[in-house]
């Protein structure tokens, strides 16, 4: 076992924590720290209870001394890029960004660079190591052709919270679809279980035994002849919940290569190919700001490719009027 490091802390455990999950105790006395990274230092032999490598479900006794070590932070390979962001909203705590549709949020197999990420490693100073080496400060994601609004943390404090936001469903996030077909109704709530489609495990489904809750919220706003407008508020925040959800009703969203479909209509069928993408798009994000307890609310209008598709749809229906 190394000796404790210069940053070390010893910690006495009181009676009001006897009992708890060691991972739990950690986030508790380090709020400072996200729980995930305190996990990682535990089963990386970082942590010792009384002199011993501790485990992240050990139940903590009273009177415990525990030693966090926390290990050196590992340089980040990924490079600071300077590309174009639209900030919407920045302060000392936090960033939040209209990302364009076509950037990948963070690195990944096949996106190296030319990410989110990189760019904002070259916009925000000491962001780095913000909740992990390759996803600093991400808070949550939408999909690369998936444009609109995200909220970025500046340190661990305000990633900790944001987190907390999300998990709680704190957080307002309203979404502007384009989809093909008629809706059944007006408005309406769907609420399922989520997880990997059993068939195709790059691909998530609603039909599946065990899962996560997912639940959103739509309602139409304008009818487009074949095609529909719709804004849909979540409740959950599951990878393609919008595009697995509106699926699932009947309504594919226009231009989903994943879980769409080919448009039977010629004209309908080109507005999807100008478009190239999923027609998505975070038009509200509303959060208590961490440091403030003030509620933030932001707008944005949809990018210029989504106006486009809508107008073509415009077009459409009124031809067939």
């Amino acid at each position: 076992m190394p000796a404790p490091g210069p940053s070390a802390r010893r910690l006495v455990v009181g009676s009001d924590h006897a009992g708890r999950r060691l991972d739990v105790y950690l986030a508790i006395v380090l709020p400072e720290i996200s729980r995930s990274q305190l996990t990682r230092h535990i089963t990386e032999g970082a942590v010792t209870v009384g002199g011993a490598r501790g485990v992240p479900s050990r139940k903590v006794r009273a009177g415990d001394v525990i030693v966090w070590s926390p290990p050196d932070v590992v340089p980040t390979e990924i490079v600071a890029e300077s590309i174009p962001l639209v900030v919407v909203h920045e302060d000392s705590h936090l960033i939040v960004i209209d990302k364009p549709p076509g950037l990948v949020v963070h690195p990944a197999p096949g996106h190296p660079r030319g990410t989110l990420v990189n760019a904002l490693l070259s916009h925000v100073a000491d962001l780095r190591g913000i909740g992990g080496e390759l996803r600093p400060g991400i808070v949550h994601r939408i999909d690369k052709d998936t444009s609109g609004l995200l909220v970025i943390a500046k340190d661990d404090q305000t990633m900790n919270a944001l987190g907390a936001a999300f998990k709680a469903h704190d957080i307002s996030r309203q979404y502007e679809a384009l989809a093909v077909g008629h809706p059944p109704t007006s408005s309406g709530r769907i609420d399922t279980l989520y997880g990997r489609d059993p068939r195709d495990r790059k691909k998530f489904s609603i039909k599946v035994k065990t899962g996560k809750r997912a639940v959103t919220n739509w309602n139409v706003v304008e009818q487009l002849g074949s095609a529909v407008r719709i804004h849909v508020e979540l409740e959950t925040g599951r990878t393609h919940q919008v595009r697995v959800h509106m699926a699932a009703l009947g309504l594919p969203l226009l231009g989903d290569p994943t879980y769409g479909r080919t448009p039977r209509e010629p004209a309908l069928k080109e507005i999807a190919a100008a478009l190239g993408r999923q027609a998505l798009h975070a038009r509200k994000l509303g959060f208590a700001h961490p440091a403030t307890g003030k509620w933030m609310e932001f707008n944005s209008d949809p990018p210029a490719d989504f106006a486009r598709a809508l107008a073509g749809l415009r077009g459409l229906a009124s031809v067939g009027r």
